[in-house]
Formats: structure tokens, C-alpha cells, sequence
């Protein structure tokens, strides 16, 4: 069944939302060692803390939520990924480098292909990144 889209879609923002039992380690991982940016952030809204996570001047971003009585959130398989392309190789190197610091390590990924040309990197939740040095599609 073929399904009908508007000749112009428009989407205003997109949010990848997941929850965490972890949240200043996950912050710490996403801002300080990938470089993403605090968007913004609330606490206490109905038992709920969270922090959106960013691109400067993007319309995309990731939130993470924990909440008061607890937000396990396992990482489903080693193949669900966030991959983020990145052209210059030096930026990963300083990347992986930041994260090493605050004690993550690479990891070999589920599929062959990420590790030709990129870095697999487990967050705190178990989730992996990998940082393609590619300008992308």
C-alpha cells in the first residue's frame, strides 16, 4: 500500500526523547565529551528532570528524561545507533580523545561497516554513537 505524502512536508522540529537513570552522566558524555550543546532543560515537571541536547542553530535535537522513582532505559541491541557524520578527522580524534578522558572507550561495532570509516562509543546507558568521518549523504 503506497502512502500519500503532502508535496511539502513541513516539520517545524524533530526530538529524539529517551529516559535515563543516569542523567548528569549522560549529560557529561553528550556535552562535555561529544561537544553537543544544552538547549535547554526543566526539573521537576510531574516527577520529571530532562535536558535537550543540540546542534548550535538546528532544528533537531535529543532529550533525556529521568524520573523521580527511576528511568531504566537498556539500550535495545548494539546495532540501535545515533550516527554523527563528521568530515574532519581531527574533530573525531579530539572527540574520542574527551571521551577517553572521562572514561569511554571505543568499542567494536555490531556491523563491520561502521568501524571502515568511523568510532563506536557506548554512552553511559549503554547506547552507542559513532562519529563517521564523512561529509555524509
Amino acid at each position: 500500500m503506497d502512502t500519500e505524502w503532502p508535496s511539502e512536508m513541513r516539520v517545524a522540529q524533530i526530538r529524539v526523547a529517551r529516559p535515563t537513570d543516569q542523567l548528569e552522566k549522560v549529560t557529561s558524555f553528550y556535552c562535555e565529551g561529544l561537544g553537543l550543546q544544552k538547549i535547554g532543560s526543566f526539573e521537576g515537571h510531574d516527577g520529571y528532570d530532562g535536558i535537550m541536547i543540540g546542534l548550535p542553530a538546528s532544528n533537531y535535537h535529543l532529550e533525556f528524561t529521568q524520573h523521580k522513582d527511576g528511568s531504566p532505559c537498556p539500550a535495545p541491541t548494539k546495532d540501535n545507533l545515533l550516527v554523527l557524520y563528521i568530515p574532519e578527522s581531527k574533530t573525531i580524534e579530539e572527540i574520542t580523545n574527551r571521551l577517553k578522558r572521562l572514561g569511554y572507550d571505543s568499542v567494536s561495532p555490531e556491523n563491520p561497516y561502521w568501524e571502515k570509516s568511523g568510532v563506536t562509543i557506548e554512552d553511559p546507558d549503554g547506547w552507542r554513537v559513532v562519529l563517521m568521518n564523512s561529509p555524509g549523504i
